[in-house]
């Protein structure tokens, strides 16, 4: 009897609602479930060779055969970015985005697993950002701003994370010197905004965020853990076009490996008005704004001044 590929993924994703599966862990379930319909798969082919040839030609069927199968069964959603998830739902866009905020997504403890909220994705955020970027991060709590303007007087005016980067890092002690007495190109400022799941439902409203709390400085950037549905990634990419905010997939089990999937557009001057404005109202932001003149007072960041992780140090 054939292997149907489509009845099977569809099976096995509705009887592990909410649960997300990658293709290959989904192929690897196919064959140890199926192995008289693989077996006769792979005799019947003339280019699978071996069981490893199996399982990668089921993982491209399993792929190429997701748009059809998410027009016939809408419930079976999947994740974008490295790899890609798939998983059954019969949540709302806008409910799933409710239920992760409420509970937190799955960060690795060992050999178990732990919830987090966003405040536990910004470690995981600054180890990445230092890894990839040699950025220095620190985190803007918007709950030490005055708020002197009233409730929603401030609403998306702070980043999450904010950032540094030392462009010469690895340049001479005579060069540094000269680029710190005639000019300020020796940094780029980063912000960040940080999201636990992205979705068709609120796309626009956390990517405008984003373009409204970074547009002082260098280079800005929405972050999520979860990036849900190609048409939400569609969306981005046309923002961005307009906008100019980056995008970062970031990977709570390793943050190492988590990606850029739209480079942010540098903007060649930092808006200082709107930094003064984030200085006066919120001390985590002086803060940050005094470490960056301390840095070019004396051509050194200190690690311990930032969000570094403890490893770099």
């Amino acid at each position: 009897m054939a292997l149907n590929l489509g009845k099977s993924v569809v099976d096995f994703l509705t009887a592990h609602p909410e649960e997300k599966f990658s293709a290959r862990q989904i192929a690897e379930w196919l064959v140890a479930t199926f192995p008289a319909e693989c077996s006769a798969k792979k005799a019947s082919s003339q280019t699978l060779e071996t069981d490893a040839d199996l399982l990668q030609q089921l993982v491209a069927e399993i792929g190429s055969q997701r748009p059809r199968l998410q027009k016939k069964h809408p419930g079976l959603k999947t994740t974008e970015g490295r790899p890609r998830k798939y998983y059954f739902s019969e949540k709302s866009d806008s409910a799933e985005v409710a239920a992760v905020e409420n509970v937190g997504v799955a960060i690795p403890v060992g050999k178990d697993e732990a919830k987090t909220g966003e405040h536990g994705l910004y470690p995981l955020l600054a180890s990445y950002l230092w890894a990839e970027f040699g950025v220095y991060s620190k985190r803007v709590d918007e709950k030490r701003s005055s708020n002197k303007r009233g409730p929603h007087g401030n609403r998306w005016l702070y980043p999450d994370l904010v950032g540094m980067e030392d462009l010469g890092a690895d340049w001479h002690r005579e060069v540094k010197d000269c680029v710190n007495q005639y000019s300020d190109k020796r940094t780029k400022l980063w912000s960040f905004e940080v999201k636990l799941l992205i979705n068709r439902s609120n796309v626009r409203e956390c990517f405008f965020q984003s373009v409204s709390n970074s547009s002082w400085s260098n280079f800005g950037y929405l972050v999520a853990a979860e990036i849900e549905g190609q048409d939400t990634l569609k969306e981005l990419r046309m923002l961005f076009a307009a906008h100019g905010i980056g995008l970062i997939k970031l990977d709570v089990e390793n943050p190492s490996e988590s990606q850029v999937l739209i480079p942010a557009r540098e903007r060649g001057e930092i808006d200082w008005d709107t930094a003064n404005r984030l200085a006066t109202e919120n001390k985590d932001f002086l803060e940050y704004v005094k470490l960056v003149k301390q840095f070019y007072q004396t051509g050194e960041a200190r690690l311990a001044d930032w969000d570094v992780p403890k490893e770099a140090e």
